[in-house]
Parts: C-alpha cells; structure tokens; sequence
C-alpha cells in the first residue's frame, strides 16, 4: 500500500501541508517532514525527522488524518501547524489545538484527530488545473494606508487576506480601501498579525455589513491556501466564511 513522505523546505511547509490537506483525495498517509539544521551541523535533525515521518506513514493509525507534519518527535495537522522560531529545531508547534500525537524512533502516540474536514471529505479538485486565482497578503500596521490594497485590486487580485491588527483590525484608510476591493468583486479576509488566537467575525468591524470575511483560526499564509481554493467555487463571502467553519 502507497505511503508518501515529502521533505519540504521550512519556510513554506505550514502552506503546502494545509493546500495538500484541501485537495488529496485519499485516505492514506501524506506525511510531510523536514530539517531546520544542515547535515553538516553538529546534531543535524534531518535523520531523524526522515525516520520518524516514515515510522508515521507506515502505521495504520495514520491513516484517515489527513496530511501531517512529523518533526521534532511531533506529528501535526497540516492544518493547523505553523512555524514558529527562525532557527530553532522546535519551530513547528498547532498552537490552538497541539499536536496529534508524537513519535519516539518511530514509536507513535497519537492523542487527538483533526477536527475539520480533510483530503477526500473537501470539495476542492485541482487535478486539471495549472494556476489558481490570485490572492495577495497586505500586512497591516499603525497608521497603514490603503495604497498597496487598491493596488492588489487594480493589478488583479481575486481575493485579499490581511494580517490584521489585534483581533484582525483595521485602519480607517484600509477600511475605504477594502471597501473599493469589494466592489470589484475581490474577496476580503480578515486575519490578524498576531500569531495565535482567533479572529473572531463581526467584533472589531461589522463583517456583515462591509462583506468582509474573518479567518478564524488560520493565520494570514493559511487563510490564502483556503481563500485560492475557495474562490475556484464562489466570490460569495458568506459562502466563503462557511469554508474557514467546515475547513
């Protein structure tokens, strides 16, 4: 039986995890792993990271998780993992919800199982596909203007996900901004610089009047894997909120 193990670059894994965890449509085990030392370096992580992920994709616990991340003696959602720490080789933590389990030499405990759908529960096929819908990330920050956002929109941007102030704030002149953005048609997510926490819908703006959408649980980098995929479906953004619920 197939069992894949992908080494990915650390500094795009959180995303990759989550997009394969949206659109494999399979229940067997796609664990992805990886090494924030060289192999060169004194107590290089790499070996051990590759070891553990194929001790995980070989359990039959495994499967019907979704795709994981093994690293560290940690297995985490694709969904929920982000990386934490520049250098650290304990970057990668699922601050809201912890790990599914660990794994010791390939000894494995799970704990817990994703919560949202996964893999072949999602609606999301991107078998025919060769590019997806542009969305752009806009930091936010004291006293932003809405320049970079009108310019998103004018350059072609379907969607827009802020990382946002607080509880996914915004400043005045962004509002006006995303408010141009939404009557082009581009769909706005709210999501929040602050690294954990949940941005919660229609607290720090009235989301239903404005039409924006908040990001919940999913950092900015996460809210645009759902948002491209998303937009494959509808621009409506109730619709869309319904996917960061389900998803």
């Amino acid at each position: 039986e197939e069992k894949i193990i992908i080494t990915h670059g650390t500094d795009t894994m959180e995303e990759t995890a989550y997009f394969l965890n949206l659109v494999i449509k399979s229940k067997k085990p796609v664990v992805l792993t990886c090494s924030m030392r060289p192999s060169t370096a004194l107590s290089a992580d790499g070996p051990l990271n590759i070891f553990n992920a194929v001790g995980v994709a070989a359990s039959k616990e495994s499967w019907d998780r979704g795709v994981l991340v093994v690293t560290n003696d940690l297995i985490h959602s694709g969904r929920a993992v982000i990386k934490g720490s520049t250098t650290a080789v304990e970057t990668f933590f699922s601050p809201l919800v912890g790990p599914l389990g660990t794994v010791n030499y390939a000894v494995i405990n799970y704990v817990d199982v994703p919560d949202k759908k996964h893999t072949y529960q999602t609606e999301f096929n991107v078998d025919n596909l060769t590019s997806l819908p542009r969305v752009d990330v806009i930091a936010i920050y004291e006293d932003a203007p809405g320049d970079l956002i009108k310019a998103a929109v004018d350059l072609g941007a379907k969607g827009i996900v802020t990382t946002g102030l607080g509880n996914g704030n915004l400043t005045d002149a962004c509002i006006e901004a995303l408010k141009y953005a939404r009557s082009k048609g581009v769909v706005v997510v709210r999501g929040s610089r602050v690294i954990t926490g949940f941005v919660g819908r229609n607290i720090e703006l009235d989301d239903d009047a404005l039409g924006f959408v908040a990001s919940y649980e999913l950092i900015p980098s996460k809210a645009r894997v759902l948002l491209r995929l998303a937009l494959l479906k509808t621009n409506d953004p109730t619709k869309v909120q319904d996917y960061y619920e389900i998803y």
